[in-house]
């Protein structure tokens, strides 16, 4: 057990930072309760998955740029074919969303790996390329989310909000199998040292590949449930790329990868939220809540950098 507090410290950590803020949010709301539970885990929701799929590949040494657009893509392709469908043709759609969403995570990975080009420039030149393409398929917000869909992430099971029975299932059904598998210890060696891993007979290029997919499948997940909450497809990628890499790094994900999980970086969505629905309870102007929501992210990338390059010199 003592090995295991050790070893889980900082995810602990961030647990009982985040039961504090909840208690604090009580304190200045005293109705807050079942329902602001429901809608704090609702507005998380996207950002958790795109930090899932951030996680996945900054752990694999590598960094997207373009999720958030990925995540218009996604959003927008759900809701035009969704609008008008029946029930049946819906799970279609949302099949065929996640397909697509791993596709342009493939290509990513596949751009990166032939071309030899770092990650950021890559994935920051397919970031303009994704939202172009969003903006092509929708123009405006738009479109409709199915009925069915919507109510995943709307009400509660068993006293948890659903959102996040949904993240967890999710999560869970896609990130356990591969991380008890061998790819998941390509994923991890990759992150580490490349050049060994590479040695070691590991296939560097595929499992980079595979891991950018995994993002892209997170990121259409996670524009999907944007759709999940508004009802309709957004075209204009929204604020999860710096959300989602200050979650990872606070989280405990090492920005050079190869270290970390994903249950610290899913408390720390609902921290960074959190934080900023308790700003807005306290009546702070919108516009210095922002301020102080993006000096946290911005303190947290930085000092998740530093850590990282203290790590490299180590």
């Amino acid at each position: 057990m003592r090995r295991w507090i050790e070893a889980n410290s900082w995810t602990l950590g961030l647990a009982v930072l985040l039961a504090a803020l909840l208690l604090a949010t009580k304190l200045i709301q005293p109705g807050f309760g079942a329902s602001g539970l429901d809608s704090l885990a609702r507005a998380a929701l996207p950002f958790a998955l795109a930090t899932v799929g951030m996680a996945i590949v900054i752990l694999a040494g590598g960094i997207d740029l373009s999720i958030a657009a990925m995540m218009a893509v996604a959003s927008v392709t759900g809701a035009v074919l969704m609008q008008g469908a029946t029930d049946a043709q819906s799970v279609a759609v949302v099949l065929g969303v996640l397909l697509l969403g791993l596709a342009m995570g493939a290509i990513n990975g596949f751009l990166i790996t032939v071309s030899k080009v770092p990650d950021i420039v890559v994935t920051l030149a397919m970031l303009f390329v994704w939202q172009g393409v969003a903006l092509l398929i929708l123009n405006a917000p738009g479109g409709a989310a199915a009925p069915w869909l919507r109510a995943l992430s709307t009400g509660t099971i068993l006293g948890l909000p659903r959102a996040v029975v949904f993240l967890a299932v999710v999560t869970a059904l896609i990130w356990l199998p591969i991380r008890r598998s061998r790819l998941g210890l390509r994923l991890y060696a990759i992150g580490s040292d490349p050049l060994a891993a590479f040695r070691s007979g590991v296939p560097v290029g595929q499992t980079r590949v595979i891991a950018y997919a995994l993002c892209g499948l997170f990121a259409a997940l996670g524009g999907l449930s944007v759709s999940m909450g508004t009802g309709i497809g957004e075209p204009i990628p929204g604020p999860y790329l710096l959300a989602s890499v200050a979650a990872v790094v606070l989280g405990g994900v090492v920005l050079g990868g190869g270290r970390g999980g994903l249950l610290g970086p899913i408390l720390a969505v609902f921290i960074l939220r959190t934080v900023r629905m308790d700003l807005t309870l306290l009546s702070v102007d919108p516009n210095v809540a922002a301020i102080v929501e993006g000096t946290i992210m911005v303190a947290v990338v930085m000092f998740g950098a530093v850590l990282a390059t203290r790590g490299r010199k180590a």
